[in-house]
C-alpha cells in the first residue's frame, strides 16, 4: 500500500480494494525539481481514486538544509495540486546523510517542509523509522505533526503519539507484483481532513447566527398645551390672586369674619374657598 515506479506501472487497485486495503499511500516524487515528480504518480492517483481506495502522499526529501527542504515543498506542491487527499503529505527523512547533519538541522528541515505545506492547506506529516525519529528529531518537533513511523515486526515501539504504523516491507497482495510495504492507520484521516477542508477538499461554511431586529421604542413626548389652554390657565391663576391676595375671600368686596372663617377651614383642608 505504499506505492511508488517501484511497483510498475500496472498496479491494479480494483484487485487491491476489493483484497480489503482502505487507502494507498503514493510517492509524488523526491527532491527540489519538477523533473523529479514520480513517472506513476498521476496514473496511480487516477487508478486509486476510481477504484473507491482514500489516497495520501509523500515526498522523498535529499535535502541537507531548510532552504532546500523548502524548495522541496515549492516542488511537492506543484506536483500535486488540483488534487484531493485523504490522507496527510508526509516528508519523508531517511537518508544517512541527512541524519548526520544533526537533530537541530534535521529538525529544521522538516519545519520547513511541513510548515510551507500547511500555509497552501494542507495536512501534513513526517515519515521515518523509529530509531532516527527518536534520534535526530526534536521532541517538540515530533509532537508538532502527524507520524507515520516505521519499525518492522510485530510491534511498534515508539512511545509517542503516532497516525500510522509501517510493520512490513516485504507485504504482498493481489494487484501488486513482488513485494510492498504494509501499514495500519490508527488516525481517521478522512474525517479530520475532510471536516477541515484540507488538502483539496472544500472548507467547512461557518452558518452565521441570524440578525435579530432591535425593536425601536418610540420616545415618550410630553403633551404640551395648546396656547389656548395655557391663555386659560394662565387667566385662572390672575383672577385667583386678584380675587384672594387681598383677603376677600368671598368676593364682597369687604374682609370681615366670614373672609375669616372661609380661609382658616381652607388651610385645615376641610373645604375649598370657592362655594359651588
Amino acid at each position: 500500500r505504499d506505492i511508488s515506479q517501484w511497483q510498475g506501472y500496472n498496479v491494479d487497485f480494483k484487485k487491491i480494494k476489493a483484497a480489503g486495503v482502505k487507502f494507498v499511500m503514493l510517492r509524488a516524487g523526491y527532491g527540489r525539481y519538477i523533473s523529479q515528480k514520480d513517472p506513476t504518480f498521476e496514473g496511480n492517483y487516477a487508478r486509486a481514486k476510481a477504484a473507491g481506495l482514500d489516497v495520501g502522499v509523500y515526498w522523498y526529501s535529499y535535502a541537507t538544509n531548510a532552504s532546500e527542504a523548502k524548495a522541496e515543498a515549492e516542488t511537492c506542491i506543484e506536483a500535486i495540486k488540483g488534487k484531493k487527499f485523504e490522507y496527510p503529505i508526509f516528508f519523508d527523512l531517511e537518508e544517512g546523510k541527512q541524519f548526520a547533519l544533526g537533530k537541530n538541522v534535521c529538525s529544521a528541515m522538516v519545519e520547513a517542509f511541513c510548515d510551507r505545506l500547511e500555509k497552501s492547506g494542507y495536512f501534513v506529516g513526517l515519515y521515518m523509522s523509529r530509531s532516527p525519529l527518536t534520534q535526530y528529531i526534536t521532541p517538540n518537533v515530533q509532537k508538532k505533526y502527524s507520524l507515520w513511523v516505521a519499525e518492522y515486526g510485530g510491534k511498534c515501539n515508539y512511545n509517542g503519539s503516532i497516525g500510522i504504523w509501517q510493520n512490513s516491507s516485504t507485504w504482498k497482495i493481489a494487484g501488486i507484483n513482488g513485494n510492498v510495504d504494509h501499514n495500519y492507520a490508527y488516525t481517521d484521516y478522512p474525517k479530520i481532513i475532510k471536516e477541515g477542508g484540507f488538502n483539496g477538499f472544500p472548507k467547512p461554511k461557518t452558518e452565521e447566527k441570524p440578525k435579530t431586529e432591535e425593536k425601536k421604542t418610540e420616545p415618550k413626548t410630553e403633551q404640551k398645551k395648546t396656547s389656548d389652554e395655557k391663555s386659560k390657565t394662565s387667566e385662572q391663576n390672575t383672577k385667583t390672586l386678584s380675587e384672594y391676595e387681598r383677603g376677600d375671600v368671598n368676593g364682597d368686596g369687604k374682609i370681615n369674619v366670614t373672609d375669616v372663617v372661609k380661609l382658616a377651614a381652607h388651610i385645615k383642608g376641610k373645604k375649598p374657598l370657592k362655594t359651588e
